[in-house]
């Protein structure tokens, strides 16, 4: 049934009890980009600049609100009051709902444990940022105030030092920053999920923050990691240092640390504790990932671990097996579990609304900015009030030569009214200057009074001339933040929480797991699918499951705990441990390779190794006639890294890859039908693993290298005559007598 259409009018019309609205049930078409653009993309930015991103005072604007309503509480200097009660008046400026309030408030309190320098003084249980159970009371039950250090953060507020907007319903102002006297934006830590993008800026301790800064404002070119030594986390931890890395951070703005937890052994209790943990986890998914790997039999010698966390503070206790060695273990831990984890650093700021991603020296000189912009302000109030009172005394000056002449002035004058325009004719002062004498009580018109007044007077032109300095000069300003941090370095320093640590290549070297050996066949697929099976299972089986046209192109009998490798197309390897696939059988495809070692974009796995002492040789045979001989030995590293760029040479493509484990003969043949059959001792080997290697088979125009395998007793009738005197060769054709045994190369 089509719509009834209504003629255009400025409300609902109203016929026969029915109601019309005009354009209702009429079906609009519009574009999704100019939905988008004109829905979704307000509601990004907003979230983006109102939401998400902290500016330069360090603060997001749902920090500040509530901060500011405390303030107002009076809540600085005064007692704890009910968590409900500053809920409820911060919704005079954040209207988003009790909940969302009293998040804010526990994240910035010093009971949830997040902060260096929590803003919040609290009482009760506010639950623990290292523990997603442990959730805090309803703000009903818990008390809070402003912390001491706040005072830097509301210093001079009232001194017109930042600028006020109205809230949401225009019934009250607010400011857009506080005018904070330290950078906050890097003493607590601060992340945020906006859309489109993020923000995740590390804690460093304040005092390092504050010399930092300073070293800065004398010296632009001051080595900001000088001073700036790492990150620092309210949950302590241990951070591997890496200068390089934290010189990158300080630059760009992005990277990452490494954080560890910190642990104790009892050796009477045979029992490992841990008390401190890194800031991007939480015991519980700690205990749920050792949980997890014990049933996996991935870590053994553990016979329980549990959450002792308790009014001490946290504490995460794992006994042990008898025989187990504690450092070995936890080396282990720290690799698989969240025990050591990783902080990843993206320096987002809102500079004048515009969010930006900067280094140490830019976020300092934008803070330094706003500082002085903060100071220059605050002293043009002073002085602006400064200038005022000045006025006012010097017209009081000329009053207080002649008091008998005001005194006269005052008293013959008959109406209220005209004394304040009596007193200006009488003394030539203006108006301003006339009120504030009238204004004076008869009590001060004595001698003490007026000497007073006139030393308030030399004060204050040398106060003005003071302030006018400082506005004029800019290094002068730069001395009062330097002075204000040293202060604050006087009264809120504390030492760093979490400890640096400096760690050797050895010390990355991941601990032997005890691995359970068992014989297994391997098969590796031309597509780039294996697959582990036991000798039963394979007895038990049928064919292999192979996808359409692939074909197994390795197989053979290993053990589970030796290594693999895999040669890529990329000219790089990934290495694992044949455990680290599951047993499997015949009837399936298998894992994918690619897949299951996090390969790059169209990478493929080409070639297999299993090795478990890295002895033998790899043989990279290129189409042009050249192979390159690399021992095996080139592949093993002490970190075990998983995976090694420059496997073999990318400058000539490839043809066939071997792996011998000692010198034999092997096979070689080319598109031109000629055959060469050489001892691989004639190849020397580079310890360079992407070598280009030696010519061994001539090549002539149009033709290539077709295969190479190695070489096995009877595949020619007369081997002799295919091996040259020297390399390299050109190789022959095979004769009569070989084309007979039908040789397939």
């Amino acid at each position: 049934m089509a719509p009834r259409k209504n003629k255009q009018s400025d409300g609902p019309k109203t016929l026969s009890d029915t109601v019309y609205i005009a354009g209702a049930g009429e079906v609009v078409e519009q574009p999704i980009t100019e939905t988008i653009e004109k829905n979704y993309m307000p509601y990004a930015m907003s979230v983006i600049v109102s939401r998400a991103i902290p500016e330069i005072d360090g603060f997001k604007p749902s920090h500040r609100k509530l901060l500011y309503t405390m303030y107002l509480m009076g809540l600085l200097n005064g007692p704890r009051v009910k968590s409900a009660n500053i809920v409820g008046r911060t919704m005079q400026l954040n209207p988003h709902g009790d909940a969302a309030i009293y998040d804010t408030l526990v994240r910035l309190s010093e009971g949830y444990e997040a902060l260096l320098h929590p803003y919040v003084d609290s009482k009760g249980n506010f639950g623990k940022s290292y523990s997603r159970d442990m959730q805090c009371a309803a703000s009903r039950y818990t008390e809070a105030k402003l912390s001491a250090i706040c005072a830097e953060l509301f210093k001079d507020i009232d001194k017109d030092t930042v600028d006020f907007v109205d809230n949401y319903d225009a019934t009250m102002k607010e400011p857009t920053l506080l005018p904070v006297t330290f950078p906050s934006i890097l003493v607590n830590a601060n992340t945020g999920i906006a859309v489109g993008m993020a923000s995740s800026i590390s804690s460093f301790n304040l005092e390092e923050v504050c010399r930092t800064t300073i070293e800065f404002i004398k010296n632009k070119d001051h080595k900001i990691a000088d001073t700036l030594l790492a990150p620092d986390f309210a949950t302590g931890g241990q951070l591997i240092y890496d200068r390089q890395e934290l010189e990158r951070i300080y630059e760009t703005g992005r990277g990452s640390v490494k954080i560890r937890a910190v642990y104790t052994f009892d050796k009477s209790a045979n029992c490992i504790d841990i008390t401190e943990i890194p800031p991007t986890t939480t015991v519980e998914a700690i205990i749920e990932k050792i949980i997890e790997l014990i049933k996996q039999k991935k870590v053994t010698g553990i016979n329980d671990v549990r959450d002792e966390t308790g009014i001490s503070g946290l504490k995460i206790t794992i006994e042990l097996k008898r025989g187990t060695d504690p450092d070995k273990l936890m080396q282990t831990l720290f690799r698989l579990t969240p025990l050591q984890d990783t902080f990843s650093c993206n320096f987002n700021v809102l500079i004048a609304g515009t969010p930006r991603v900067m280094g140490v020296p830019e976020l300092l000189t934008e803070w330094i900015a706003f500082r002085t912009d903060c100071i220059r302000r605050r002293v043009f109030f002073s002085l602006s009030k400064a200038k005022d009172r000045l006025h006012l005394l010097k017209g009081l000056s000329k009053i207080l030569l002649d008091i008998d002449k005001a005194i006269k002035i005052i008293r013959e004058t008959k109406e209220e009214k005209d004394v304040v325009p009596n007193l200006m004719i009488g003394f030539g002062i203006d108006e301003k200057q006339a009120e504030y004498v009238a204004e004076i009580k008869l009590r001060h018109l004595n001698r003490e009074y007026i000497l007073n007044r006139l030393e308030d007077i030399e004060n204050l032109e040398r106060d003005i001339v003071k302030m006018q300095d400082i506005l004029d000069d800019k290094s002068k300003v730069h001395a009062i933040i330097i002075e204000e941090l040293e202060e604050v370095i006087k009264k809120y320093a504390k030492p760093r929480k979490t400890a640096i640590i400096h760690l050797t290549e050895e010390d990355f070297e991941e601990p032997e797991q005890e691995i359970e050996d068992y014989p297994v066949h391997l098969f590796f697929t031309k597509e780039g699918y294996f697959k582990k099976i036991t000798p039963l299972s394979l007895r038990m089986s049928g064919e292999h499951k192979l996808k359409e046209g692939d074909s197994i192109c390795q197989s053979l009998l290993s053990s589970n705990a030796k290594d693999l490798l895999f040669f890529t197309d990329k000219c790089q390897v990934y290495k694992c441990s044949v455990s680290d696939f599951e047993d499997t059988k015949a009837s399936v495809l298998g894992d994918y390779v690619p897949a299951k070692l996090g390969m790059e974009e169209d990478e493929k796995a080409i070639y297999m190794v299993v090795t478990d002492d890295y002895s033998g040789y790899m043989l990279f045979c290129f189409e042009n006639g050249r192979i390159a001989k690399v021992p095996l030995q080139s592949y093993q590293t002490k970190t075990n890294r998983k995976k090694l760029i420059g496997a073999y040479s990318d400058k000539f493509k490839l043809c066939d890859v071997l792996f011998i484990p000692q010198d034999t003969e092997i096979l070689l043949s080319s598109t031109s039908g000629r055959i060469l059959l050489i001892h691989t001792g004639m190849l020397s080997p580079k310890t360079t693993r992407n070598t280009i290697g030696v010519v061994v088979m001539t090549q002539r125009k149009s033709h290539r290298l077709k295969s190479v395998r190695v070489y096995t007793e009877g595949l020619l009738v007369n081997p002799h005559r295919y091996m040259p005197k020297s390399l390299p060769a050109a190789g022959k054709l095979p004769d009569s007598e070989e084309m007979g045994e039908q040789l397939e190369l």
